[in-house]
C-alpha cells in the first residue's frame, strides 16, 4: 500500500506515457543520438509514436495510449508482456502456460481464467501486433521480447486505422529496423536460479541501396517450483528468438523491407502448487469434497507436499513439458505517390504446440496425460493510402484480408485413482458399485480444425475546419466466415456391459463430434473532437465502436443434465463494444512536465468469454459462453517530470470499475455449488483479473562523473496492482489479493560504449498470487502459479 501512495504523491507532485526515448525509425545508431541530444535537454522529450501508421507527436493523438521504449525495457529488464504489465497498469496479463495466455486492456479482452484461453475458436478482443504483422493466438505473446525499439499499448476499439479489428485495444510492437550506419550491440546477463541470458544485434549497410539487420536472444533459468516426487525444478525457462531484416531503399520515395524471425520455448513448465480448498455455503457429499476426515484426499491417504503456495513446493506425478516455437515471414513496402503513401504489409505466420500436463495438480494418479499438440497458419495481407504531412485534412484508408487455419489434437489419458477420484465407490440411482480401475487407461483423442477468413475495408478522416478544432471520424467494415470441426473419440479402461458403468464412464469423458459455422457482418467506427487550446495543451472527446465476431467453442461442449453434449454452447454470439472517452494531454513548466489524463465508459453487449464448469469431473472443464451485458468505468493518469537533467521521475495510476452489469444465469462460484446443476446471478459481480487500482512509479538518475570516464546510473520501477478476482464468477475462494512489486538495477557506463549494471526483479521478495485454477470435478481444490521470487544477478552490455 505504501508504494500505491508514493505513486499517487508523485502524480500530485506532477510526475505518462513510459517513454523518455525518442523513438526514431534507424535502429540503434539513431537510438543513440536520440539519447545524446536529450543529454543535452533538460525538459521531457517528445515521443514519437505510429499508433495511427504514421510519425507523430504522442502528446498530438487524441486517444489514451501508454508507450514504452526500447531502452526503458533495457534498464527495467522487462523481456515479455507478463512484465510489460508491470509498467502499464491498464495491461492486465494472465498465463498459466503460453498456450494459456490472455491479456486484457481496461479488464477487456480475452478470458482471464488460468487454463481456458486456449480455446482456438475465440479470438482475442486485445490485437498484438508486431512491425504491423497481426498475431492471432496470444500463445505468440508469451515469447520473450527481441530487439524492441518501441512498445505502444493503445486503449479502446481499434480498427479504422489498420489491421485486424480489436475491440478491448491493441499492443503495437516495433522492432529496431536496419541502418545504413554499422553498429552493433551485446549483452549478457547472469543471475540466481541460474538465470542466463544473452542478447546481440547488428546492422549495417550492405551497398547504397541495401541495409540488414541480424538479432537473436536466448533465456534460460531453472525452475522456482520443487517437485518433491521427482526432484525436478518446475516452471522453467528456455527461451531462444532470432530475427533477420534486409531493407532495400533506392530512394527517398520507395523502401522495402523484408523480415524473417523463428522463436522456441522448451521447458519443464507449467504447473500450479495447492492454494487453498474451498469451503460449502451449501450441503455437497462429504465423500465427494477433497478435505474432511472422509474426503477425497483422506480416501487416498494423501496430504499436498505444503498448504503454503509460497513454498513453491509440489508432487506432481504427470510428466510436464512445453514445446513450442512461432515464426514467419513478413514484406512491407513504402511508396510515396502524390502527397500520400502507399503501404503493403503482407505475411505469413506459423505456430506450433506441444505440451504435458498434469491437469490434477496432486500427487494422486488421477490424469495422467494431457495435451493438444497444434498447428497454427495464418496469412495476411493489408494495403494503406496515407497522407504525407500536417495539412487541414488527414486521412489513411485500406483494405485487409486475413485467414488462419489451427489444427489439434486433444488428448487426455486417465490413471488408477480417477474412478475413485472422480466417480465414487458407487454410481447410479441403483447404487452400482464402481471398480477401482474403470478409467485406468481410460482417454480420448481426435482432431479439431478450426478455420477462419475476415475482410475488411476501413478509413478514417482528420479534418481541421478552424485552426486548433480537428474532427475526426472513422469507418471499417468487416465480414468473417469461420468454420469449425471437432471430432473426438474414446478408448482404453477395463470392458463392461454394465449401463450405469458405461454412463459413468462417459460422464467422465465421451467422444463428440460436431461441426459449426459462423458468418459475421460489423459496420464499425469511431468520431473524435479535438482542441489544441495552446501548444502545450490538447483536449479530446471521442466515441468508439467494435465488433468481435462471433465465435465456435473448440474444446469440446459441456454435457448438459441428461449426460449428454450441450450442442446450444457450440456457437457465440458476435460482442459488441461501445466506448466513451474524454481526456487532457499536457505539456507544462517548459516541458519538464507531462501530465495526462483521460476518463472513460465501455459497454459490451454479449460478452464472449471461456467459462468454467466446475460441475464437470473431467478435462471439459471450460466453454465458450456470451454475457449479456458488461461495463467498465475509469480513470487514468500518467505523468513524467524532469527534475533535473540527471533525474527523471514517471508515474501512472488507473482506476477502473468493472463488473457484470446484466448476467442472470452465470456458473455459480465453487461455495455454491452442491450435488445438483444449478445457476447464479452474477449480475453486479466484479470482472475477473481486473484491481480497481493499479499504479506504477519509476525513476531513472544518470550522473557523468569526469573521474571515471563515464556516467552512474540507477533505475527503480514500482508496480501496484489492487485485490481482484480470479475467475469469471466471483468466489471469495479464487480473490487475489493486492501486492506491489519493485525492480532496479544500478551500474556504471563508459564513454567508451560499455556498461556494468546489477539488477534485482521483485527486489524485496514479495510474495503474490499471478492466476488461480479451480481443480476440475468440483472437489473445492484450488490451485495457483505463485509469483516468482526476488532475482539478481550482473549484466554487461557492449554498445557500438
Amino acid at each position: 500500500m505504501r508504494y500505491l501512495l508514493c505513486a499517487t504523491s508523485l502524480i500530485a507532485l506532477a510526475t505518462p506515457a513510459y517513454a523518455q526515448e525518442r523513438s526514431t525509425p534507424e535502429g540503434d545508431a539513431a537510438t543513440a543520438s536520440a539519447a545524446a541530444s536529450e543529454a543535452d535537454q533538460t525538459g521531457v522529450a517528445d515521443i514519437t509514436v505510429t499508433a495511427r501508421r504514421r510519425a507523430e507527436d504522442a502528446q498530438r493523438i487524441p486517444g489514451s495510449l501508454s508507450v514504452v521504449s526500447g531502452a526503458l525495457l533495457d534498464r527495467s529488464y522487462t523481456v515479455n508482456t507478463q512484465q510489460l504489465s508491470q509498467l502499464v497498469p491498464a495491461l492486465n496479463y494472465s498465463s498459466a502456460n503460453p498456450r494459456n495466455t490472455a491479456f486484457t486492456i481496461r479488464g477487456l479482452g480475452s478470458s482471464v481464467v488460468a487454463v481456458s484461453q486456449a480455446n482456438d475458436g475465440l479470438e482475442p478482443g486485445v490485437g498484438f501486433y508486431v512491425d504491423q504483422v497481426y498475431h492471432a493466438r496470444p500463445a505468440t505473446a508469451a515469447f520473450d521480447f527481441s530487439d524492441i525499439q518501441q512498445i505502444e499499448v493503445l486503449r479502446g476499439p481499434q480498427g479504422t486505422l489498420f489491421g485486424k479489428n480489436s475491440t478491448a485495444g491493441a499492443i503495437n510492437i516495433t522492432t529496431r529496423a536496419p541502418s545504413f550506419t554499422s553498429g552493433g550491440d551485446a549483452e549478457l546477463s547472469y543471475g540466481n536460479y541460474n538465470f542466463v541470458q544473452a542478447k546481440a544485434a547488428v546492422t549495417g549497410p550492405i551497398s547504397d541501396n541495401f541495409a540488414f539487420r541480424v538479432s537473436a536472444v536466448s533465456t534460460r533459468r531453472d525452475g522456482v517450483i520443487d517437485n518433491v516426487r521427482t526432484g525436478a525444478k518446475e516452471n522453467a525457462i528456455g527461451n531462444q528468438a532470432l530475427r533477420g531484416q534486409l531493407l532495400y531503399k533506392p530512394s527517398d520515395v520507395f523502401q522495402l523491407k523484408l523480415s524473417a524471425d523463428f522463436t522456441n520455448f522448451e521447458s519443464e513448465c507449467c504447473t500450479q502448487v495447492y492454494y487453498r480448498v474451498a469451503t460449502r455455503d451449501v450441503p455437497r457429499t462429504a465423500t465427494r469434497q477433497f478435505a474432511g476426515p472422509t474426503g477425497l484426499a483422506a480416501q487416498f491417504n494423501y496430504a499436498p507436499p505444503s498448504t503454503n503456495p509460497y513454498d513453491r513446493v509440489t508432487d506432481i506425478d504427470a510428466q510436464l513439458g512445453v514445446k513450442t516455437n512461432e515464426g514467419g515471414v513478413s514484406a512491407i513496402s513504402d511508396w510515396k505517390v502524390g502527397g500520400a503513401t502507399l503501404t503493403s504489409v503482407s505475411a505469413w505466420r506459423f505456430w506450433n504446440w506441444d505440451a504435458a500436463n498434469d491437469r490434477d495438480y496432486t500427487g494422486i494418479p488421477i490424469q495422467i496425460e494431457q495435451h493438444i499438440p497444434s498447428r497454427q497458419d495464418q496469412y495476411s495481407q493489408e494495403l494503406r493510402l496515407a497522407s504525407n504531412g500536417d495539412h487541414a485534412i488527414n486521412y489513411v484508408g485500406g483494405l485487409y484480408f486475413f485467414r488462419q487455419r489451427v489444427i489439434g489434437r486433444p488428448i487426455s489419458i486417465y490413471g488408477p485413482a480417477a474412478a475413485r477420484y472422480l466417480i465414487g465407490t458407487t454410481t447410479g440411482t441403483n447404487a452400482t458399485p464402481v471398480p477401482a480401475n474403470l478409467l485406468d487407461g481410460y482417454g480420448t483423442d481426435g482432431r479439431t480444425d478450426f478455420q477462419s477468413n475476415s475482410y475488411a475495408a476501413f478509413g478514417e478522416v482528420n479534418w481541421r475546419p478552424v485552426d486548433r478544432l480537428t474532427l475526426t471520424g472513422g469507418l471499417r467494415y468487416t465480414y468473417e466466415h469461420k468454420t469449425g470441426t471437432y471430432d473426438t473419440f474414446v478408448f482404453g479402461g477395463p470392458a463392461t456391459t454394465n449401463a450405469a458403468l458405461t454412463n459413468a464412464r462417459l460422464s467422465i469423458l465421451r467422444g463428440q463430434t460436431y461441426s459449426a459455422k459462423v458468418n459475421n457482418g460489423a459496420l464499425t467506427g469511431r468520431a473524435n473532437i479535438a482542441w489544441q487550446a495552446t501548444d502545450n495543451v490538447l483536449g479530446y472527446a471521442s466515441y468508439a465502436r467494435g465488433d468481435k465476431s462471433g465465435g465456435i467453442n473448440m474444446s469440446g461442449l459441456p454435457l448438459n443434465n441428461q449426460n449428454l453434449p450441450a450442442v446450444g454452447t457450440a456457437v457465440v454470439r458476435p460482442e459488441k463494444n461501445t466506448a466513451y472517452e474524454v481526456g487532457l494531454k499536457t505539456r507544462l513548466f517548459d516541458k519538464r512536465l507531462t501530465f495526462n489524463i483521460d476518463a472513460y465508459y465501455t459497454r459490451v453487449t454479449d460478452f464472449q468469454t471461456n467459462v468454467s464448469d466446475t460441475r464437470a469431473a473431467a478435462a471439459l472443464r471450460t466453454y465458450l459462453a456470451n454475457i449479456p451485458r458488461v461495463t467498465v468505468t475509469g480513470v487514468e493518469a500518467d505523468a513524467i517530470v524532469a527534475i533535473t537533467r540527471d533525474l527523471s521521475l514517471r508515474a501512472s495510476v488507473a482506476y477502473a470499475d468493472g463488473k457484470y452489469a446484466s448476467y442472470p444465469a452465470g456458473p455459480c462460484p465453487i461455495e455454491l455449488i452442491g450435488n445438483t446443476t444449478t445457476a447464479c446471478n452474477l449480475s453486479g459481480v466484479g470482472l475477473p483479473g481486473l484491481p480497481k487500482w493499479s499504479s506504477t512509479v519509476g525513476g531513472d538518475y544518470l550522473r557523468p562523473i569526469d573521474g571515471l570516464h563515464g556516467s552512474v546510473f540507477l533505475h527503480a520501477d514500482a508496480n501496484y496492482r489492487g485485490k481482484q478476482f480470479g475467475d469469471p464468477t466471483g468466489s471469495r475462494f479464487t480473490t487475489i489479493g493486492s501486492y506491489t512489486v519493485v525492480n532496479s538495477s544500478v551500474g556504471y557506463r563508459s564513454n567508451k560504449g560499455w556498461e556494468l549494471a546489477v539488477f534485482a526483479r521483485n527486489l524485496f521478495d514479495r510474495d503474490y498470487i499471478q492466476n488461480v485454477t479451480i481443480q476440475a470435478g468440483n472437489s473445492g481444490l484450488i490451485l495457483a502459479t505463485p509469483s516468482d521470487p526476488r532475482t539478481f544477478g550482473v549484466t554487461f552490455r557492449v554498445h557500438q
